[in-house]
């Protein structure tokens, strides 16, 4: 097959996966490796999306590298978001380009030449970034810009290597360019954020015990806009079902520093059914703590916090 022919199937299988994952993305706040292992559809074939034994995925279909991965280790004797931050600190902090190691030692091996390949041409590339055991957020596009032989690493960006792959740090780009990683650090921020509180909390609400983590978000304490203390640890967040973190949001309901629970007179005074009564029925109650006293819910921001609640009570 002509080489611009492949190129252009490439393209076109490129662009059904990327369709694929905007789809995902807009259904789940994080992709599971279930989801990952379905592929994509592409005239009615099913395409891989990732290798579930390495990081580095070109599919047989395809003629260059679809997508690169970053995991997280699965749960034992180590706690996984103890060493989270440090995973995601070079995205959290990048200006530019983060790094990704090679596979391996061989700078020639097939996964590290395809994403030679990549930075050569600058092909746009999908980043599976692990959160969690098991879970992803999904970039797409991103792309390889740059490749060191010597250091074993290629370097990846987020958005379009809209001027090439030499020049995807230069100045013309920078506003664009910085636009899709504030984006990306957003994204794993909400994510990570939420695995890593509702895991320390074994899963459950720590007001109502409700078991599903699916009907759980990870509540802050201190709202993140808060430069000094809203910073996404485990210690700044709580497990709240939907209707409570509302309740908590809306200063319905109160956490004061020694963990027990106040519920505003606003709330205290009405009589509609089961639902307002069990939430009345906190009142008093002391919140159900994580595991690990590490991970217990940091008194000073909640001192703040109910400071507010009790100016809006």
């Amino acid at each position: 097959m002509p080489s611009s022919t492949t190129d252009t199937l490439d393209e076109r299988m490129r662009k059904a996966a990327f369709d694929h994952i905007r789809r995902l993305n807009a259904l789940h706040d994080h992709l599971t490796s279930n989801e990952l292992a379905k592929g994509f559809e592409f005239e009615g074939e099913r395409i891989p999306l990732v290798n579930p034994q390495r990081g580095i995925f070109k599919p047989r279909q395809m003629r260059y590298l679809l997508s690169i991965r970053t995991v997280f280790p699965r749960s034992g004797a180590k706690v996984w978001y103890d060493d989270q931050r440090l995973v995601h600190r070079q995205i959290y902090e990048s200006a530019d380009l983060i790094d990704y190691a090679f596979m391996g030692t061989d700078p020639e091996a097939a996964d590290n030449r395809w994403l030679r390949e990549a930075f050569e041409k600058g092909i746009p590339i999908i980043y599976f970034i692990g959160i969690s055991p098991g879970r992803f957020t999904a970039v797409a596009p991103a792309f390889i810009g740059g490749w060191d032989a010597k250091a074993l690493r290629a370097f990846v960006g987020f958005g379009e290597a809209s001027l090439g792959s030499q020049s995807v740090v230069s100045e013309d780009n920078a506003p664009a360019r910085r636009y899709a990683l504030r984006a990306v650090q957003q994204r794993l921020h909400q994510a990570s954020f939420r695995d890593a509180v509702i895991a320390a909390y074994g899963g459950r609400c720590a007001l109502s015990g409700l078991p599903e983590p699916l009907l759980l978000d990870a509540a802050h304490i201190v709202a993140d806009s808060h430069e000094q203390l809203g910073q996404p640890v485990v210690t700044n967040g709580i497990p709240l079902s939907k209707i409570h973190h509302a309740a908590f949001d809306a200063q319905l309901i109160g956490i004061d520093p020694d963990y027990r629970l106040h519920v505003s007179e606003r709330l205290l005074i009405q009589n509609d059914g089961p639902m307002l009564e069990s939430m009345k029925n906190l009142d008093g109650c002391l919140i159900r703590l994580p595991g690990r006293l590490r991970d217990y819910p940091d008194r000073d921001r909640l001192a703040m916090r109910f400071e507010d609640f009790k100016a809006k009570a």
